[in-house]
């Protein structure tokens, strides 16, 4: 019987991907209106919710000679009020502690305070992670008071490194069992495994393809410092909606056009030949079912989108984009993802830990582009409304640039993340993404939206873009 507490394949590849100045944490910036809550006032309200997300709880113990994925297991030294000590985004979480930390800045314009939150890749993906936070956070300015525990919490004790290491031993000698009654379950009946086979080889082969044709050279690859810059840009999710509507596609497919468009654009400024450039964008799929919502830990696969920064023309980008983005749907990309992050689950550990830096070597893709979806109605904590929320990608080793965009509650915001020193002006390109914006809106005759041209407020980039 498999260990519930035990890291999936795709979960501990993030740990493997972890390395120098790659660090594998998403986090988020969370503007409030109202003053700031007293620091112990905050501890107190995120403690009594604590027992709603019981991993947030746990800390990682490591199976002796690597014979087994990491396990989940209690922390009896945790301490709500160490976890909210200042660190910034540059900084690696501390392994030996529980994945997450959580800081309150004050002192924002407007008598604003904000919320900046860090969670380890191997602990949540983006979608979790926004039910995650519906769960700490209100739906309204009073809230509903949380059921208390049944009983106090009391860590379990922490397994020793022999017991760690039979646990893992047994499991592996064990799990293979379950997985042959499976496969004869499915061989019952034989059509539908035939048909289910015949589609993940297809989206097997799309996946390789996709994956062994390297991106092109660009300045965003190369291989990244300790320090980060970070800014954001505000959107309006019904403009989104609006241009979809007008020109047609999809939102993300906008989404993609507006970021290759301020890539290009961004290019240029620096001298950088962008004459039939299409950079390379990971762009994570959830592959999350209904019933698994709320549940912790990964299940997300990936596809690869074309960026075509060469063109110019924006409704020319936008059908490009809908075109390729179409094809890779129709490829089964996402179902040959699906396939290798399922099979992850089965490599040992000591593979995965190869494969996994290799990949994070490799030149696959020039940058992430990660779209999640976010609740659509204010949120609130100990009576303040949350303003704005700008969620943040971890950036690979030799991938200097992240953009992560979230809606909340008819917004869509887009956080951008940068090494220090490879992209100095970020600002800059945030500059561009906005522009970029207006430009396919003014061809889709929508007019200049005042939230697209607002300043970020200013506490919150200084504050994230200093190194530390």
């Amino acid at each position: 019987m498999p260990n519930p507490d035990r890291l999936t394949g795709l979960d501990s590849s993030f740990l493997h991907l972890e390395h120098g100045s790659a660090h594998m944490h998403v986090a988020g910036c969370a503007v409030f209106a109202g003053t700031a809550p007293s620091y112990d006032e905050l501890v107190e309200a995120i403690s009594s919710r604590l027992h709603l997300v019981p991993r947030y709880r746990q800390r990682l113990a490591f199976v002796p000679l690597e014979q087994g994925r990491p396990v989940w297991v209690d922390d009896p030294h945790f301490n709500a009020r160490y976890r909210l000590a200042g660190r910034v985004f540059s900084q690696a979480l501390d392994r030996s502690r529980p994945l997450w930390e959580l800081w309150l800045v004050e002192g924002l314009s407007d008598g604003r305070f904000a919320l900046l939150s860090k969670t380890h890749h191997a602990l949540v993906d983006g979608v979790s992670g926004v039910d995650i936070a519906t769960v700490l956070f209100d739906a309204a300015p009073d809230p509903m008071p949380v059921a208390p525990p049944d009983h106090d919490w009391l860590p379990r004790p922490v397994p020793t490194g022999i017991q760690l290491l039979a646990d893992a031993l047994v499991e592996r000698a064990t799990v293979p069992r379950e997985i042959a009654r499976g496969v004869r379950a499915l061989f019952r009946g034989p059509r539908q495994v035939a048909e289910r086979a015949g589609e993940a080889l297809v989206g097997l082969g799309a996946t390789a393809w996709a994956g062994v044709n390297a991106a092109p050279p660009s300045p965003f690859n190369q291989q990244i410092g300790p320090h980060r810059r970070f800014t954001w840009v505000q959107a309006d999710l019904n403009r989104f909606k609006a241009i979809k509507n007008a020109l047609g596609g999809t939102v993300n497919d906008v989404v993609l056009t507006v970021v290759a468009g301020a890539l290009g654009r961004y290019l240029r400024l620096h001298d950088h030949p962008t004459d039939d450039l299409v950079l390379k964008a990971m762009v994570p799929v959830s592959v999350r079912a209904d019933v698994d919502r709320g549940a912790l830990g990964n299940q997300v696969a990936a596809m690869w989108a074309p960026l075509p920064v060469g063109l110019r023309d924006p409704v020319q980008r936008l059908l490009v984009i809908r075109r390729q983005m179409d094809g890779i749907k129709d490829s089964g990309q996402a179902v040959g993802a699906t396939v290798l992050t399922q099979l992850t689950g089965f490599a040992p550990p000591t593979i995965m830990a190869q494969a996994a830096r290799l990949q994070a070597r490799q030149r696959l893709f020039n940058l992430v582009v990660t779209n999640v979806p976010g609740p659509q109605l204010p949120l609130y904590v100990l009576g303040r409304e949350l303003d704005a929320l700008y969620p943040m990608v971890p950036l690979a080793r030799n991938t200097a640039l992240g953009i992560a965009i979230m809606s909340y509650n008819g917004q869509l915001n887009f956080g951008l993340v940068s090494d220090y020193d490879l992209v100095p002006d970020l600002e800059v390109l945030a500059d561009e993404l906005r522009s970029a914006i207006d430009e396919l809106a003014a061809t889709a005759d929508l007019e200049p939206d005042v939230a697209d041209a607002a300043e970020a407020p200013e506490a919150a980039p200084d504050e994230l873009a200093t190194p530390h």
